[in-house]
């Protein structure tokens, strides 16, 4: 398994001032969003917990079990990510925390009226498609994830404002968090967007580039051919494209490219050499260098993990 983008530690409660073994909570109020720092030192189990916003949380040590609405039952672990909405009840078991080994997680409760100008911002700023308006919406449906270096980056950043004396935290804050809030909405228009390809249908501009893509993997990819299959100019191309995933073609082409060689690594078989040449690059050397930038290790170690695993 490769490494996960895990948050920098935050420092645990002095155990002078812990009111509870169980889902301490120290609390830190901004204008448009709360952060909670949440820790637990003995075995608990069907914690109940409940925010009246909608809440973005992160784990930075040790482990849940979390029982969310109708969903199994799940582990979450450092380096994922769930978000609940307004109101819902999380249970929340805690088997393995002590003392010794205690969990610790982030939970930013959003003000509802930010979310809906944060969708207002994206549906009259990040809609420069001619032909296809995109309705921008934040769903919960897809709510336990893993962390890219982007969420965790802008986790990180707004842990350290929200805890920060800076007087002008407030606006450091709003700016990263609508940040977040877009990178997470984009994230789950892509994830929509590739479901909708699998049906066989070129149904928008954005599915007829990305199938595009993911059939020539293995191949060179111009831009100036992504630009002429979705008929803009390279200029109106890279904005649409960023507005649309949150990167550019390129990111998103490399990042397609890493998933499938973690696929290819599984084979005990295939050389780096072969596995490299199969995703797109010519160049192995640059292929292990992408590859440690994107997962964290090297395409060797990530394959000596599938078969350790």
């Amino acid at each position: 398994m490769a490494q996960k983008n895990t948050l920098r530690p935050v420092a645990l409660t002095p155990s002078q001032n812990l009111q509870t073994l169980v889902e301490n909570r120290r609390i830190f109020n901004l204008h448009n969003c709360e952060l909670n720092v949440f820790e637990s030192y003995r075995e608990a189990y069907d914690v109940a917990l409940t925010f009246p916003d909608f809440v973005i949380t992160s784990m930075v040590r040790g482990k849940k079990v979390m029982h969310l609405a109708e969903a199994p039952a799940f582990d979450y672990l450092p380096g994922e990510s769930v978000i609940v909405p307004a109101h819902q009840t999380m249970l929340i078991d805690f088997p393995e925390a002590s003392e010794a080994n205690p969990t610790q997680c982030i939970a930013l409760a959003v003000d509802e009226s930010y979310i809906r100008s944060t969708i207002e911002y994206l549906n009259q700023y990040y809609n420069s498609d001619p032909d296809s308006k995109t309705q921008w919406q934040l769903h919960c449906n897809k709510f336990h994830f893993d962390n890219d270096e982007e969420v965790t980056a802008l986790i990180n950043k707004l842990i350290r404002i929200c805890s920060s004396t800076d007087k002008a935290k407030n606006v450091y804050a709003d700016l990263n968090l609508k940040e977040l809030l877009i990178r997470l909405i984009q994230s789950q228009h892509l994830e929509q967007v590739r479901n909708d390809m699998q049906s066989g249908d070129n149904a928008s501009r954005l599915q007829y580039v990305m199938r595009y893509i993911h059939e020539h993997l293995t191949d060179k990819i111009l831009v100036d051919q992504l630009c002429r299959k979705a008929y803009l100019s390279r200029n109106h191309f890279f904005k649409w494209f960023r507005e649309q995933v949150g990167i550019t073609p390129l990111e998103y082409i490399i990042n397609e490219r890493i998933k499938l060689a973690k696929q290819l690594l599984s084979n005990p078989r295939l050389s780096l050499a072969e596995i490299s040449q199969q995703c797109g690059f010519s160049d192995v050397n640059y292929f292990v260098r992408l590859f440690r930038k994107v997962e964290g290790i090297t395409p060797g170690s990530y394959q000596k993990m599938q078969w350790l695993g």
